[in-house]
């Protein structure tokens, strides 16, 4: 076998390298200890010489890859041992750098330093990563599985780096080798897995559940090119494909053995063997991408399954190609890989409606497969099913993973071979919803005639369960008050617009008015008349009719129309014109995802105590008094280990100077203590030159970004989330437009003294097809252009849209920040969690009583929290009050929009953007998220924000108090919660 020699040596320790092909294991020795280890410690004041040598597997008598469990106190040996050097740290980066680069060799730049030092850590992970599983397969115990459309991971050198406890060996390392950790670190893009809070939200997850040794995975889909790369120009925002994958992704390891097969369309058939078998159709493959995330201070490494689909070659149709049809011949290739392109593809379109619906079968069905095959493959030749639900949970985290419900049932009952009943009894069991939104157009509705083209024993199997459903409604409320029971099932059914299944037809015969305008004189014509005008009505009301007898029926009804024109004569046409009856086209059948969440799973929890109310109370309230124990709350929370020890590491020394120890990284609980020190001098000094420093970063960043010139000396008042019309940027940015308009009418030093210097930034994408929120993107970029460009106001104020606004950036922003608005009105946002990681950070927030803010200001005090606007009880009176034209807006509300149509912002018409602020009622009109309402409350609201900003100690006193009183918001309370009182795990620490 051919082999490579690679010698260096260092420090008078000699490395070998000893590289073979098709190697399986490598083996790490010293000449006085062996383990199979990336790295081995070091006697400093001893020279050792070490060898590392690649083997094959089938020369390894010991090792069987069958077999994943090793012997438990080999774990405790290696592991022990793991703690590495700089030196062979530094030997480990250039052995990456030579032999598995995917750069020349000539020189070590910055994105080759990157890729080998990534791969570097990346062998460290999969030696805790491979000890993890083979512990939990030894094991067998019950694991948490936790699905997700997006995973917003950021960059994750420095947090592997930090979580392994390694930065300083690593920067040193590096330094030996000519570049700094910083600098490496930057060249690593954001894994574009992700959008949102959601995605943010599930790898937050990931760090808690791998710090606290839960056992657990992520699975989620492998994106090409994200959701999209924002650009700002003239126009506002554009959108381009994200290259994060262009030069590889050094995290993630390709498993070719684990692949799953997927189907789309094809039909359903009985068999002989009295089964449904689904046959025909669109096969493709979903391939697993693995990447570890490791645990802070712990051997735990979990994982992220990310799955990517493709066709076999044998779909490649040679012949075509040949022929000069190269796009034909690659047809089914295209369609399979294009389902992992691109994350939430605009669905307007017919295609872009079933894309979706793929991604996020594809998503279930792999999952579920890879899932199941792990409980068989543990629980060994006697697989018991029923306690299935004991080994596995599966956490949906938003609707988008829904079809786990029916795809379980597909697996337990077409190709595990057991019943109904115990396949809906192990679904129920396994399954729990996590709901995000209030927001009735992201409760998931798919057409049902879409479903049944793309995935049609689903719909049966939903159909079956949507029976069962009416069945219980039925028990529940009987059948003697109609109006009662016909509420609930249109309110609960899974389908809807759906005629109810025979089995129940017979139990709603209700007489019903014809919906046919007669004639006074014609209601004493002939019974037989009559009899059709009802049969005709009773066709009407079946909402489940094929489309041809709907046209059918407005035939008849026509030609009975004429006939009347024609005995009546042409001057009564007008008047029997009216009385025509009009046909109206049936309500679309929709499959509700939310209500098969809602009954398919035995938990169901919001993310914020107020959200979790408002499931209870308007969202879901049927089905919480049906079932009141499946509600609960967990209010969310984010790692402290990303969003304060690493991306903010001034403010973590102080903190754990002041508080006497590190151990707050682990449990928040500590950062109270610095409420002991709120008032103290020296300790406030500390505090405002660590967000001096942090802000220092942000100008450099916003001048490379943007091109403007911002003073760090000016309040950082920072807005950065996904664009949408209730988040109320709007309202943001309309406080900003008065606030430049007064300034602009006061003399130069009247506005230095009423005003405090601000530098207004924004981030966040709007939806390529979300035009209104295009718009506000495209409104912010043109006030920041006119107001940065007036010399009469100079840094008094400043107004930033910082493009493509990733997790990254968020980590430079947020520990800059010094106010913070989370603005939205107020019951519309389920949580948020960026309002955590800037309470965290130090930051005062400006906000509405909604999601998360209501306990965010109760642990940190009403009084270091900026509160204004309506509340959530108030907002349906409110609207009521404006669609009956009593509102009356405020004349400053109404001075700045006509400031704005003056054209001071430049020449683009905002009339649709402020238009969606008038009138009383319309779609796109009427104010719906109360912008003109909360705008005086809000701008009286900024000018106690002005005078407390002046008041730079008792400012400072409000920042320290916002991060004493943020220990709430750790992820790792809120895995705690999960773990306890819905996926009933425990924490398995290796040994």
């Amino acid at each position: 076998m051919a082999a490579s020699q690679f010698a260096a040596t260092r420090g008078g320790a000699e490395t070998v390298w000893q590289c073979k092909s098709q190697s399986k294991l490598i083996d790490f020795s010293s000449r006085k200890n062996k383990s199979k280890l990336l790295f081995t410690r070091r006697n400093l004041n001893q020279r050792r010489s070490f060898s590392f040598s690649v083997k094959n597997a089938s020369n390894e008598s010991s090792q069987k890859l069958k077999d994943p469990i090793v012997e438990q106190g080999k774990y405790s040996s290696i592991l022990s041992s793991f703690i590495p050097d700089a030196a062979s740290i530094a030997s480990s980066i250039k052995y990456h750098a030579e032999f598995t680069a995917s750069f020349s060799p000539e020189r070590f730049e910055l994105p080759k330093a990157f890729f080998a030092t990534a791969q570097s850590v990346r062998d460290a992970l999969i030696i805790n990563w491979n000890a993890t599983y083979a512990y939990y397969e030894k094991l067998n115990a019950k694991q948490a599985y936790y699905l997700s459309m997006e995973f917003l991971q950021g960059r994750a050198l420095l947090n592997a780096i930090g979580n392994l406890e390694l930065d300083g060996a690593y920067a040193e390392a590096l330094s030996k080798l000519g570049h700094k950790l910083e600098n490496v670190a930057c060249q690593e893009p954001d894994a574009a897995l992700g959008n949102g809070g959601l995605g943010r939200l599930a790898s937050c997850f990931l760090d808690s559940l791998a710090t606290l040794n839960y056992p657990a995975w992520g699975y989620g889909l492998r994106y090409k090119y994200g959701l999209f790369k924002q650009r700002i120009t003239k126009d506002g925002q554009e959108e381009v494909a994200e290259d994060w994958l262009e030069l590889g992704n050094p995290w993630e390891i390709v498993r070719n053995d684990v692949s799953y097969p997927i189907k789309f369309y094809g039909k359903v058939v009985s068999g002989s063997d009295g089964k449904r078998h689904w046959i025909g159709g669109e096969d493709i493959d979903a391939v697993a991408y693995d990447v570890p995330i490791p645990g802070y201070k712990t051997k735990t490494t979990i994982n992220l399954r990310l799955w990517s689909t493709k066709a076999s070659s044998q779909d490649f149709d040679l012949y075509a190609f040949n022929s000069g049809e190269h796009t034909k011949a690659s047809e089914a290739l295209a369609n399979a890989e294009k389902i992992c392109y691109v994350l939430y593809p605009g669905d307007e379109s017919v295609e872009g409606k079933t894309l979706r619906l793929k991604q996020q079968y594809t998503l279930c069905s792999a999952s579920l497969q890879d899932i199941v095959e792990r409980f068989e493959r543990r629980s060994g030749p006697n697989i018991k099913w029923e306690e299935f639900p004991e080994k596995v949970a599966v956490q949906m985290n938003d609707t988008h993973p829904t079809l786990c419900i029916p795809e379980l049932m597909r697996i337990l009952i077409d190709l595990k071979g057991l019943s109904w009943k115990e396949a809906w009894n192990i679904t129920q069991r396994t399954v729990a919803y996590t709901n995000h939104t209030v927001l009735p157009e992201a409760l998931e509705k798919w057409s049902l005639e879409l479903m049944q083209k793309l995935l049609p024993r689903h719909v049966e199997i939903i159909e079956m369960i949507d029976e069962e459903l009416i069945n219980t409604i039925i028990l529940e409320y009987g059948t003697a008050d109609y109006d009662l029971l016909e509420k609930k099932l249109k309110e609960m059914r899974i389908l809807e617009n759906v005629d109810l299944p025979a089995t129940f037809a017979d139990l709603f015969v209700k007489p019903k008015e014809s919906s046919v305008v007669v004639p006074s004189e014609e209601l004493e014509d002939s019974k037989e008349e009559e009899e059709e005008d009802e049969s005709v009505d009773e066709e009407n009301e079946s909402v489940d009719e094929e489309d041809e007898s709907v046209d059918e029926e407005d035939e008849s009804v026509d030609e009975e129309d004429e006939s009347v024109d024609e005995e009546n004569g042409p001057d009564k046409k007008c008047d029997e014109e009216k009385k025509k009856k009009v046909v109206v086209e049936p309500p679309p059948k929709l499959v509700r995802m939310a209500n098969l969440c809602v009954v398919g799973g035995h938990a169901v929890n919001g993310v914020a105590e107020i959200h979790s109310e408002i499931v209870k109370d308007e969202v879901f309230n049927s089905f919480f008094k049906l079932w009141p124990k499946k509600f609960q709350n967990k209010t969310n929370g984010v790692t402290p280990r990303r969003w304060i020890r690493f991306c903010n590491p001034d403010l973590s020394k102080i903190i754990t100077k002041w508080i006497g120890t590190e151990d707050w990284v682990l449990n928040t609980e500590n950062l109270a203590e610095l409420r002991k020190f709120a008032d103290n001098n020296d300790l406030q000094t500390q505090w405002r030159e660590a967000k001096r420093s942090n802000k220092l970063k942000v100008v450099s960043l916003i001048k490379e970004r943007t091109g403007y010139s911002v003073s760090p000396d000016a309040m950082f008042d920072i807005q950065v989330k996904r664009i949408h019309e209730y988040k109320r940027q709007l309202l943001n940015i309309f406080g900003i437009v008065y606030r430049y308009k007064k300034m602009k009418e006061m003399s130069a030093s009247g506005r230095k003294a009423k005003f405090v210097p601000r530098v207004c930034m924004f981030g966040g994408k709007a939806f390529s097809t979300y035009v209104q929120a295009k718009r506000i993107v495209k409104f912010i970029t043109d006030v920041a252009a006119t107001i940065n460009r007036d010399p009469g106001i100079g840094d008094l104020l400043k107004v930033v849209f910082v493009p493509d606004y990733n997790v990254s950036v968020a980590e430079l922003l947020i520990p800059a920040s010094e106010l913070s608005q989370h603005i939205s009105t107020a019951g519309m946002e389920a949580s948020g969690t960026s309002n955590m990681k800037f309470a965290m950070n130090g930051c005062v927030l400006i906000g509405t009583l909604d999601g998360a803010n209501v306990e965010i200001r109760e642990e940190v005090g009403a009084d270091n929290f900026f509160l204004f606007g309506a509340k959530a009880h108030e907002i349906a009176g409110l609207r009521k009050e404006r669609a009956e034209g009593k509102f009356v807006p405020d004349p400053r509300f109404e001075e700045v929009k006509e400031f704005i149509r003056s054209g001071v912002f430049g020449s683009f018409n905002y009339d649709e953007l402020i238009g969606s602020l008038e009138g009383n009622e319309g779609f796109g009109r009427a104010d719906y998220f109360l912008v003109g309402k909360d705008f005086p409350s809000y701008i009286e609201c900024q000018e106690k924000v002005d005078e407390a900003y002046r008041d730079q100690k008792r400012w400072t006193r409000m920042s320290i108090l916002n991060t004493a009183g943020s220990y709430k918001f750790s992820s790792d309370r809120t895995i705690h919660e999960y773990a306890e009182d819905i996926w009933n795990i425990n924490p398995v620490e290796l040994p």
